[in-house]
């Protein structure tokens, strides 16, 4: 174990015991906590009370707040300090209980907000919010830390009677990150602004319309109206940030744009990107003909409204590009019209069912939109790339690109024949539970184990330092998503400039889909039962090593470390597009000549790939650790038929994997091999290159020179011909001066006169009038600067004895008398020198200033 092994260090801790009411004597058993047939029946049928742990739904009680963690156990919230545990601080492990007597109700969720001040709980019907305690909790005495708390909606969202809360989550663009979104069954999105009002939401969004009161039968499934989650959109200059997606029991995914928060915090440069999406959308639908072009310029006319509300929320004197900041904004009341609902979405093509499954609802969806900041060059294709990724109950998972992003649209009477927005579904993961459950012998009462699949609820955990990796946990473990390889073969098929389509479908018939890792299984085989998932957490703290912290239904903890990766635009290249620019750049230097290299490398041309079994970018295991039970279940080993097949698969698994890395251990140690010799050769071929080099020189360095010389000399002879043949031809072609060379050569002759004279002794020549002008002034620069030096010690003198207020006077008008005539004479001297184009020396009135 490293020193970095959260399993290892957090082992025992008694923030992970179970609830009040839990275990003991006069508690319920622990089993109760566990996903078996026999508390199946009492999950689904009687539903989970506020004084229960649910076996379904979806569970989060547990989440990071920089290094304190905050585990949610029944009503009490407990906190501790990781930083503390790692560094060893305290032997005594110990948490504190965050007071709260406002909370009287199962917590369920977890969600911190963007500020890490404030953390929204929230049981099967009832929300609340917590403020959280300063840092530095953790010295006080007392076992647990008074905490503030605020029930949010109470009138909503208050007993059985209301609808279920489906889930939580605070907006990133809330202003002071006090925007809290409350989804319920019902398909009520409200949003509370806790700063300002926790009773009344701020604004309602309905994703499931009223019903209508008809005399027909209309056959509807009842999943078709309740909402399983709901995520928002992503993107940097569309309409991603604005965009909310909701997803059914049933599978069905609706939209609504615009949506921004009452009181949001927008960057400007978002505001000024946005804009310019939508000019560029009019302009180029201006140049089309085409019968619907009305409809959109209607559409985009309500855009350009509600952006050109936006903008006039900046600040004056808010350009683009600069640097980007965010400003508070409200949405705009322009438009009266309300937000129109969108979908359901085409699902292109239809995504295929699992084997052996009746179907299950859907939990959970999340969006996903790959965005670098240093993307900037090429930000056109990639920005719009985002992937849907929607889980089910039966441990499907549904990969869909977002092909046509969503757009605002408003409802309008005149306008009721909107097309249905699509999602493309490139793939559709199996996380493998059916098969699991299948090794299973049926019950002895007859029920079927994959009866269990209807408590499971899949949900979805974003990695906060790599986009590319997604976190699925579930009533039977978790899996790792991993979409780097899809987004590079889309990344690198989206930048090709390919008008057809080829370099896209090449690219995705490359692409490995998505690499899918299970993590952990909780799964007994012999007990028939399962630990449900109930929390995971992944840290984003400096101080804190990377890692995944996982919790149980029976709050047994487990953690896996974890590697960072490099920037995936540098540690994934694409060979097979390379880049024009610097293709045309290296076919103007060096170019080999035709024929057979000189050359040939014993390792070929492509680079050695170290064999799948022997690479682990992520650090994950190969197989997925077991974590069954309570930790103080003691129960004895009973050997079944279902043990049996279990152990059978997975010592046939285990030898399959030894078999795959000793072949890879022999392919990498004959690579190893073959770049030794090769590294002979390359050594022997160096020698041999220093050795002609050597003799290129020595023996042949004179023979260059000579050769160079006589090269030199004969350039000499030929220059000499060239001009005394230039001459002659001159001389045959116009013998006899031109009218332009004559007046060119009298003009000269003038000249000439006029600076040098007519004679030797020709006073009105430029050069005699500059001799005189010189002499003049060698005649008069002494007496200046005798006058200039009596005039200092004049200044010292007056300075020294001080002078009456009418001999001051005097002497300043007489010397700015004598100043204003040397200033006049100095003039004239600099005027006559610049006329004869001689430089002279700084004047002495100016030598004294610096």
């Amino acid at each position: 174990m490293t020193q970095d092994d959260w399993s290892t260090m957090l082992e025992g801790h008694p923030i992970f015991t179970l609830p009040k009411g839990y275990g003991g004597p006069t508690g319920q058993s622990e089993e109760s906590l566990e996903l078996s047939t026999n508390t199946l029946k009492k999950s689904m049928l009687e539903g989970s009370s506020d004084d229960e742990l649910p076996l379904s739904g979806r569970r989060q009680v547990m989440v990071l707040k920089d290094s304190d963690l905050i585990v949610a156990a029944g009503c009490e919230l407990r906190i501790t300090s990781l930083s503390d545990s790692k560094l060893g601080r305290s032997t005594n492990k110990s948490f504190k209980v965050l007071n709260t007597p406002n909370i009287q109700f199962g917590i369920h969720q977890l969600a911190l907000n963007p500020s890490g001040k404030l953390i929204a709980v929230a049981g099967a019907y009832q929300v609340a919010v917590v403020v959280l305690p300063r840092a530095g909790y953790s010295k006080l005495v007392p076992s647990s830390v008074d905490c503030k708390s605020i029930q949010v909606g109470f009138f909503y969202h208050h007993s059985h009677s209301s609808a279920p809360i489906a889930k939580i989550e605070w907006h990133p663009w809330g202003e002071a990150g006090s925007t809290l979104m409350v989804m319920t069954v019902d398909g009520k999105l409200r949003e509370y602004d806790i700063s300002v009002d926790t009773e009344e939401p701020q604004q309602v969004l309905s994703f499931v319309p009223e019903k209508k009161t008809s005399k027909s039968y209309l056959a509807e499934d009842p999943a078709e109206r309740e909402v399983a989650s709901f995520t928002l959109g992503k993107g940097k200059a569309d309409w991603g940030p604005l965009t909310v997606y909701a997803v059914m029991r049933s599978g069905d995914i609706y939209a609504i744009c615009p949506y921004m928060p009452q009181n949001a915090s927008v960057p400007s440069s978002y505001v000024h990107a946005l804009e310019c999406f939508i000019s560029a959308k009019q302009e180029f639908l201006s140049q089309g003909t085409s019968s619907g072009i009305s409809a959109l310029s209607t559409l985009y006319d309500y855009q350009r409204k509600y952006v050109t509300a936006l903008l006039k929320q900046l600040p004056p004197g808010t350009v683009y590009p600069a640097i980007s900041r965010s400003f508070s904004m409200h949405p705009p009341m322009t438009i009266k019209s309300q937000p129109m609902r969108q979908g359901p979405f085409l699902l292109q093509p239809s995504p295929r069912s699992l084997e052996d499954s009746e179907g299950g609802d859907a939990t959970d969806i999340a969006y996903l939109a790959f965005i670098r900041d240093d993307d900037d060059e090429d930000a056109g294709e990639t920005e719009r790339l985002g992937v849907v990724i929607i889980t089910h109950q039966d441990g499907q998972v549904d990969v869909c690109l977002d092909v046509e992003k969503v757009e605002a649209r408003w409802e309008s009477k005149q306008d009721k024949s909107q097309d249905l927005p699509m999602l493309a579904v490139y793939e559709c993961i199996d996380l493998g539970l059916i098969s699991m459950l299948k090794q299973t012998y049926p019950c002895s009462l007859g029920t079927s184990i994959l009866d269990l699949l209807q408590a499971n609820h899949p949900v979805l955990l974003m990695d906060p330092i790599h986009d590319d990796t997604v976190y699925v946990y579930h009533a039977f473990g978790v899996h790792v998503l991993d979409f780097g390889d899809l987004l590079q073969c889309l990344t690198s098929g989206l930048r090709a400039d390919d008008d057809d389509g080829v370099a896209l479908n090449q690219a995705l018939q490359k692409s490995a889909g998505t690499h899918v890792v299970p993590l952990l299984n909780t799964y007994s085989v012999d007990r028939r039962c399962s630990n449900p998932t109930i929390a995971i957490s992944v840290p984003n703290d400096v101080y804190l090593s990377y890692s995944i912290l996982i919790l149980t239904s029976v709050f047994r903890f487990t953690s896996f470390p974890l590697n960072l990766r490099t920037d995936l635009s540098l540690s994934r290249t694409t060979p097979d597009l390379p880049d024009k620019d610097k293709t045309s750049e290296a076919e103007d230097f060096l170019v080999p000549i035709e024929g057979p290299s000189s050359y040939i490398s014993l390792l070929g041309t492509e680079p050695f790939v170290p064999p799948p079994v022997l690479s682990r970018p992520s650090g994950l295991p190969s197989n997925p650790r077991i974590a069954v039970g309570t930790p103080n279940m003691k129960t004895e080993f009973v050997l079944t038929p279902e043990t049996l097949r279990y152990l059978g698969s997975t010592i046939e698994g285990l030898t399959s994997q030894i078999h795959e890395i000793i072949l890879a251990y022999k392919a990498t140690e004959v690579r190893a091999e073959l770049q030794a010799k090769e590294f002979e050769r390359q050594q022997q071929k160096c020698s041999a290159m220093l050795d002609l080099i050597e003799q290129q020189s020595t023996s042949r360095k004179s023979e260059v020179k000579e050769r160079l010389e006589r090269i030199r000399e004969a350039h000499r002879a030929l220059a000499s011909r060239l001009d005394h043949r230039l001459q002659t031809l001159m001389q045959q072609a116009s013998p006899k001066l031109s009218e332009y060379e004559t007046k060119w050569f009298e003009e000269l002759r003038r000249m000439k006169a006029e600076i040098a004279g007519a004679g030797r002794y020709d006073e009105q020549s430029l050069a005699a009038r500059t001799s005189l002008l010189k002499r003049e002034y060698d005649r008069i620069l002494p007496s200046l600067n005798d006058m200039a030096a009596k005039e200092t010690e004049r200044k010292k003198h007056l300075s020294e004895s001080g002078l009456g207020l009418s001999q001051a006077f005097q002497f300043g008008e007489r010397s700015n008398q004598e100043r204003t005539k040397i200033a006049e004479l100095e003039e004239e001297i600099v005027k006559m020198a610049s006329k004869l184009e001689l430089s002279l020396t700084r004047p002495p009135s100016l030598r004294e200033s610096p």
